[in-house]
């Protein structure tokens, strides 16, 4: 067998499918691209839901107290959103016991994978422990916590985003509890 003719052969099929999704233009081209691209409404992401559970007064003495500040987060979407950020300050009154995080805002580059996923319609229980030390420059507050009578309010944000990083970008959330 001639090679010519063989090289002939595969160059006229090449044509021949180049040729075809050419002339099929959008039809072809233009289904399979808008099924790969995000839509607008497929970005479209509903806020996640923020409640503060509890806040336990786990351990305290005269120098020291240990604390635990419960969350539940909750995603109405319809698809899993990433959580990869809450931060949150802890105030007796008007007062200012604590101010912490849960994960990392994400910067311009993403090195790892310190993120809570959450899946579709469920909720996620975050707790973190504080410790608060007695300096003895808030006689008040160290009696009401002694006493289990402290008034708590808590504010935070937390920073969401569908499960892809670039799909529907961050979105963040800005919560207050009495």
């Amino acid at each position: 067998m001639n090679p010519k003719f063989f090289v002939a052969a595969v160059v006229v099929a090449l044509v021949a499918i180049l040729g075809a999704v050419a002339l099929s233009g959008d039809l072809l081209v233009g289904g399979l691209t808008s099924n790969l691209s995000d839509s607008p409404e497929s970005a479209d992401i509903l806020p996640i839901e923020v409640q503060l559970n509890d806040i336990l007064i786990q351990h305290i003495d005269e120098r020291a107290a240990d604390i635990q500040i419960e969350f539940e987060v909750t995603n109405p979407n319809t698809k899993s959103v990433l959580l990869p950020f809450m931060s949150y300050h802890l105030y007796e009154g008007d007062v200012r016991i604590h101010a912490g995080e849960i994960g990392e805002r994400l910067e311009a580059m993403v090195v790892g994978s310190n993120y809570i996923t959450l899946l579709s319609g469920q909720s996620v229980t975050i707790r973190d422990d504080i410790g608060i030390k007695n300096t003895g420059n808030t006689p008040e507050l160290w009696n009401a916590l002694t006493t289990d009578t402290v008034e708590w309010r808590v504010t935070g944000e937390a920073v969401y985003s569908l499960s892809s990083v670039t799909a529907g970008g961050q979105n963040e959330i800005r919560f207050e509890f009495p």
